[in-house]
Protein backbone atom coordinates (compact mmCIF):
# COMPACT_ATOMS: atom_id res chain seq x y z
CA UNK A 1 0.00 0.00 0.00
CA UNK A 2 1.69 3.64 -1.30
CA UNK A 3 0.21 6.99 0.44
CA UNK A 4 1.80 10.31 0.39
CA UNK A 5 1.02 10.34 4.11
CA UNK A 6 0.21 6.69 5.64
CA UNK A 7 -1.20 8.35 8.82
CA UNK A 8 -3.69 10.82 7.14
CA UNK A 9 -5.65 7.88 5.84
CA UNK A 10 -6.11 6.75 9.63
CA UNK A 11 -9.47 7.55 10.95
CA UNK A 12 -9.89 11.05 12.36
CA UNK A 13 -11.14 9.69 15.52
CA UNK A 14 -10.59 7.20 18.08
CA UNK A 15 -6.94 7.50 18.11
CA UNK A 16 -6.56 8.76 21.21
CA UNK A 17 -3.06 7.51 23.75
CA UNK A 18 -3.88 5.70 26.31
CA UNK A 19 -2.22 4.65 28.95
CA UNK A 20 1.09 6.42 28.21
CA UNK A 21 1.21 9.78 26.29
CA UNK A 22 3.58 10.53 23.52
CA UNK A 23 5.47 13.30 23.12
CA UNK A 24 7.90 14.50 20.00
CA UNK A 25 9.39 17.23 18.60
CA UNK A 26 8.94 18.56 14.77
CA UNK A 27 12.19 16.92 13.86
CA UNK A 28 10.29 13.74 13.47
CA UNK A 29 8.51 15.50 10.27
CA UNK A 30 4.76 15.35 11.12
CA UNK A 31 2.68 17.66 9.88
CA UNK A 32 0.07 19.90 12.19
CA UNK A 33 -2.81 17.13 10.72
CA UNK A 34 -0.83 14.00 11.52
CA UNK A 35 0.13 15.18 15.27
CA UNK A 36 -3.64 15.42 15.59
CA UNK A 37 -4.86 12.21 14.07
CA UNK A 38 -1.97 10.57 16.15
CA UNK A 39 -2.53 12.01 19.55
CA UNK A 40 1.23 13.25 19.64
CA UNK A 41 2.03 16.50 21.37
CA UNK A 42 5.13 18.08 19.83
CA UNK A 43 7.81 20.45 21.48
CA UNK A 44 9.07 22.94 18.81
CA UNK A 45 12.66 23.81 17.60
CA UNK A 46 12.96 27.40 16.73
CA UNK A 47 14.25 28.93 13.35
CA UNK A 48 15.55 32.45 13.73
CA UNK A 49 15.85 34.32 10.57
CA UNK A 50 18.77 36.55 10.18
CA UNK A 51 17.46 40.53 10.98
CA UNK A 52 14.30 39.15 12.47
CA UNK A 53 14.56 39.67 16.21
CA UNK A 54 11.30 37.54 16.62
CA UNK A 55 11.70 33.21 16.55
CA UNK A 56 9.37 31.47 14.43
CA UNK A 57 8.05 28.55 15.82
CA UNK A 58 9.33 25.75 13.10
CA UNK A 59 5.59 24.13 12.92
CA UNK A 60 4.25 27.84 12.18
CA UNK A 61 5.67 28.15 8.16
CA UNK A 62 5.15 25.71 5.34
CA UNK A 63 8.03 24.08 3.80
CA UNK A 64 7.52 25.78 0.32
CA UNK A 65 7.51 29.32 2.15
CA UNK A 66 11.04 28.62 4.38
CA UNK A 67 12.84 27.43 1.14
CA UNK A 68 12.03 30.01 -1.16
CA UNK A 69 12.27 32.51 2.26
CA UNK A 70 15.92 30.48 2.71
CA UNK A 71 17.35 30.84 -0.88
CA UNK A 72 16.03 34.76 -1.04
CA UNK A 73 18.32 35.41 1.88
CA UNK A 74 21.29 33.69 0.88
CA UNK A 75 24.03 33.92 1.02
CA UNK A 76 22.87 34.74 5.37
CA UNK A 77 21.20 31.39 6.58
CA UNK A 78 19.27 31.07 9.88
CA UNK A 79 19.75 28.74 12.50
CA UNK A 80 17.90 26.97 14.95
CA UNK A 81 17.25 26.48 19.08
CA UNK A 82 16.32 23.87 20.88
CA UNK A 83 13.31 24.04 22.93
CA UNK A 84 13.51 25.27 26.37
CA UNK A 85 13.68 23.19 29.79
CA UNK A 86 10.68 24.82 31.10
CA UNK A 87 8.44 24.64 27.79
CA UNK A 88 9.06 21.00 28.25
CA UNK A 89 8.38 21.59 32.49
CA UNK A 90 5.08 22.61 31.26
CA UNK A 91 4.04 20.53 28.35
CA UNK A 92 4.74 17.20 31.01
CA UNK A 93 2.83 18.63 34.13
CA UNK A 94 0.10 19.96 31.35
CA UNK A 95 0.08 15.94 30.05
CA UNK A 96 0.57 14.52 33.48
CA UNK A 97 -2.84 15.74 34.84
CA UNK A 98 -4.89 12.91 33.42
CA UNK A 99 -2.34 10.20 35.54
CA UNK A 100 -1.07 8.64 32.07
CA UNK A 101 2.66 8.00 31.80
CA UNK A 102 4.89 10.48 29.53
CA UNK A 103 7.09 8.73 26.77
CA UNK A 104 9.12 11.78 25.51
CA UNK A 105 10.77 10.66 21.88
CA UNK A 106 13.80 13.20 20.69
CA UNK A 107 16.52 13.66 17.95
CA UNK A 108 19.32 12.76 17.92
CA UNK A 109 21.28 13.56 21.69
CA UNK A 110 24.70 14.03 19.28
CA UNK A 111 22.80 16.44 16.68
CA UNK A 112 20.83 18.45 19.09
CA UNK A 113 20.52 19.93 22.89
CA UNK A 114 16.90 18.97 22.95
CA UNK A 115 17.12 15.96 25.32
CA UNK A 116 18.91 17.91 27.65
CA UNK A 117 16.27 20.41 27.78
CA UNK A 118 13.91 17.81 28.01
CA UNK A 119 15.87 15.53 30.94
CA UNK A 120 15.86 18.88 32.81
CA UNK A 121 12.29 19.40 32.28
CA UNK A 122 11.61 16.17 33.17
CA UNK A 123 13.43 16.74 36.84
CA UNK A 124 11.36 19.81 37.46
CA UNK A 125 7.90 18.88 36.40
CA UNK A 126 6.02 18.19 39.23
CA UNK A 127 3.77 14.83 39.60
CA UNK A 128 4.76 13.80 36.25
CA UNK A 129 6.33 10.01 35.20
CA UNK A 130 8.38 10.72 32.14
CA UNK A 131 10.83 8.31 30.20
CA UNK A 132 13.09 10.03 27.95
CA UNK A 133 14.05 7.95 24.55
CA UNK A 134 16.82 9.25 22.78
CA UNK A 135 15.70 8.42 18.68
CA UNK A 136 19.72 8.49 17.72
CA UNK A 137 18.26 9.55 14.78
CA UNK A 138 16.15 12.40 13.24
CA UNK A 139 13.05 12.86 10.27
CA UNK A 140 11.82 9.76 8.73
CA UNK A 141 13.72 7.15 11.69
CA UNK A 142 12.38 9.57 14.25
CA UNK A 143 9.00 9.28 12.79
CA UNK A 144 8.84 5.70 12.44
CA UNK A 145 9.82 5.49 16.26
CA UNK A 146 7.18 8.17 17.40
CA UNK A 147 4.58 6.39 14.98
CA UNK A 148 4.83 3.37 16.25
CA UNK A 149 4.96 4.59 19.70
CA UNK A 150 2.01 5.85 19.45
CA UNK A 151 0.15 3.10 17.81
CA UNK A 152 1.09 1.17 20.44
CA UNK A 153 -0.40 3.07 22.99
CA UNK A 154 -3.41 3.24 21.46
CA UNK A 155 -3.25 -0.41 21.46
CA UNK A 156 -3.03 -0.25 25.47
CA UNK A 157 0.83 -1.61 25.49
CA UNK A 158 2.58 -0.40 28.41
CA UNK A 159 6.13 1.72 29.10
CA UNK A 160 8.08 -0.77 28.69
CA UNK A 161 6.77 -3.20 25.99
CA UNK A 162 6.76 0.13 23.84
CA UNK A 163 10.00 1.13 24.90
CA UNK A 164 11.38 -2.14 23.86
CA UNK A 165 9.86 -2.13 20.72
CA UNK A 166 11.30 1.44 20.52
CA UNK A 167 14.52 0.33 20.94
CA UNK A 168 14.09 -2.38 18.09
CA UNK A 169 13.26 -0.02 15.50
CA UNK A 170 16.52 2.11 16.74
CA UNK A 171 18.24 -0.37 15.77
CA UNK A 172 17.12 -1.59 12.69
CA UNK A 173 15.65 1.85 10.84
CA UNK A 174 18.42 3.69 8.53
CA UNK A 175 18.05 7.45 7.75
CA UNK A 176 20.38 7.95 4.74
CA UNK A 177 20.52 11.39 2.41
CA UNK A 178 22.38 13.10 0.24
CA UNK A 179 22.98 17.06 -0.32
CA UNK A 180 23.35 19.32 -3.15
CA UNK A 181 25.61 21.42 -1.00
CA UNK A 182 27.28 21.35 2.44
CA UNK A 183 27.17 24.95 2.95
CA UNK A 184 24.22 24.74 5.15
CA UNK A 185 25.57 21.69 7.71
CA UNK A 186 29.09 23.95 8.00
CA UNK A 187 27.40 26.81 9.02
CA UNK A 188 25.53 24.80 11.86
CA UNK A 189 28.38 23.42 12.79
CA UNK A 190 26.53 20.24 12.64
CA UNK A 191 28.67 18.10 9.71
CA UNK A 192 31.04 16.21 12.33
CA UNK A 193 33.05 13.74 10.39
CA UNK A 194 31.79 15.64 7.11
CA UNK A 195 34.76 17.94 4.99
CA UNK A 196 32.71 20.91 3.71
CA UNK A 197 35.58 22.25 1.77
CA UNK A 198 36.50 18.86 0.11
CA UNK A 199 32.52 18.96 -1.74
CA UNK A 200 32.54 22.53 -2.10
CA UNK A 201 35.73 22.55 -4.07
CA UNK A 202 35.01 19.28 -6.26
CA UNK A 203 30.99 19.61 -6.24
CA UNK A 204 30.89 16.62 -4.76
CA UNK A 205 27.60 15.25 -3.21
CA UNK A 206 28.12 14.03 -0.24
CA UNK A 207 25.72 10.52 1.00
CA UNK A 208 25.20 10.75 4.57
CA UNK A 209 23.29 8.58 7.82
CA UNK A 210 23.11 9.36 10.88
CA UNK A 211 25.64 6.73 12.65
CA UNK A 212 24.08 4.45 15.09
CA UNK A 213 27.06 4.21 17.36
CA UNK A 214 26.88 7.91 18.44
CA UNK A 215 24.02 9.68 16.77
CA UNK A 216 25.78 11.98 14.71
CA UNK A 217 26.57 12.58 10.99
CA UNK A 218 28.94 10.50 9.04
CA UNK A 219 29.77 10.21 5.44
CA UNK A 220 28.95 6.64 3.57
CA UNK A 221 29.94 7.63 -0.13
CA UNK A 222 30.68 10.80 -2.95
CA UNK A 223 28.50 11.19 -5.72
CA UNK A 224 29.11 13.67 -8.43
CA UNK A 225 25.32 13.78 -9.41
CA UNK A 226 21.84 13.76 -8.08
CA UNK A 227 21.23 10.75 -10.29
CA UNK A 228 24.08 8.79 -8.95
CA UNK A 229 23.45 9.96 -5.52
CA UNK A 230 19.57 8.37 -5.42
CA UNK A 231 21.17 4.98 -7.26
CA UNK A 232 24.04 4.81 -4.34
CA UNK A 233 21.64 5.18 -1.55
CA UNK A 234 19.05 2.62 -3.07
CA UNK A 235 22.49 0.34 -3.41
CA UNK A 236 23.11 1.09 0.49
CA UNK A 237 19.59 0.41 1.72
CA UNK A 238 19.89 -2.87 -0.03
CA UNK A 239 22.67 -4.14 1.46
CA UNK A 240 21.67 -3.53 4.96
CA UNK A 241 18.76 -5.81 4.42
CA UNK A 242 18.32 -9.32 3.94
CA UNK A 243 16.95 -10.35 0.25
CA UNK A 244 13.33 -9.83 -0.36
CA UNK A 245 13.33 -8.02 3.21
CA UNK A 246 9.50 -6.12 3.55
CA UNK A 247 9.99 -2.82 3.91
CA UNK A 248 8.29 0.57 4.73
CA UNK A 249 10.05 3.26 3.27
CA UNK A 250 9.75 6.67 3.50
CA UNK A 251 11.19 9.25 0.80
CA UNK A 252 12.35 12.69 2.07
CA UNK A 253 12.98 15.71 0.52
CA UNK A 254 13.25 19.64 0.47
CA UNK A 255 12.26 21.32 -2.91
CA UNK A 256 13.06 17.93 -5.15
CA UNK A 257 9.39 16.24 -5.83
CA UNK A 258 10.14 14.60 -8.49
CA UNK A 259 13.64 13.42 -8.16
CA UNK A 260 11.93 11.94 -4.85
CA UNK A 261 9.01 10.28 -7.32
CA UNK A 262 12.29 9.00 -8.98
CA UNK A 263 14.11 7.63 -5.53
CA UNK A 264 10.93 5.89 -4.85
CA UNK A 265 10.28 4.21 -8.28
CA UNK A 266 13.98 3.10 -8.18
CA UNK A 267 13.07 1.62 -4.34
CA UNK A 268 10.31 0.07 -5.56
CA UNK A 269 11.97 -1.69 -8.67
CA UNK A 270 15.04 -3.02 -6.01
CA UNK A 271 13.77 -4.05 -3.41
CA UNK A 272 10.34 -5.36 -1.28
CA UNK A 273 8.42 -2.06 -0.74
CA UNK A 274 5.35 -3.10 1.15
CA UNK A 275 4.58 0.60 2.62
CA UNK A 276 5.79 3.67 1.62
CA UNK A 277 5.54 7.61 1.62
CA UNK A 278 7.15 10.92 0.72
CA UNK A 279 7.26 13.67 2.56
CA UNK A 280 8.76 17.04 2.84
CA UNK A 281 11.79 17.76 5.35
CA UNK A 282 10.75 19.99 8.16
CA UNK A 283 12.04 23.58 8.12
CA UNK A 284 13.89 23.03 11.37
CA UNK A 285 16.03 20.35 9.66
CA UNK A 286 15.83 22.44 6.38
CA UNK A 287 17.88 25.31 8.23
CA UNK A 288 20.63 22.41 8.60
CA UNK A 289 20.42 20.82 4.68
CA UNK A 290 19.08 23.83 2.66
CA UNK A 291 16.56 22.71 -0.34
CA UNK A 292 18.75 20.11 -2.23
CA UNK A 293 18.42 17.81 -0.31
CA UNK A 294 17.15 14.18 -1.59
CA UNK A 295 17.52 10.77 1.15
CA UNK A 296 15.13 7.96 2.02
CA UNK A 297 14.14 6.09 6.08
CA UNK A 298 13.98 2.72 5.84
CA UNK A 299 12.44 -0.04 8.40
CA UNK A 300 11.53 -3.33 7.94
CA UNK A 301 7.66 -3.65 8.13
CA UNK A 302 7.96 -6.45 10.89
CA UNK A 303 8.50 -4.09 13.63
CA UNK A 304 5.47 -2.25 12.59
CA UNK A 305 2.80 -4.87 11.29
CA UNK A 306 1.18 -6.06 14.39
CA UNK A 307 0.66 -1.70 15.10
CA UNK A 308 -1.39 -1.57 11.89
Amino acid sequence: MNSISFILNLPSKGLECKNVKILTDNAANFTTAEEKILGVSIAPLYIHFPGDDKVTDATKISPDDFYERLKAMKPKIPTTSQPSSGLFKDMYEKLAKTGEKILSIHISEGLSGTIQSARLGAKQAQNADVTIFDSMTLSGGQRFQAMAAALASKAGWAMETISERLREIRDKVEVVYALDTLEYLAHGGRIGRVQSLLSSVLHIKPIIHVDKADGKYSTLAKARTLRRSISMMVDHIESLYPQNTSLWVTVLHGQLSQDAENMLALLKERLNIERSEIIRVTPVLGVHTGPGIIGVAALPMSLMSDLL
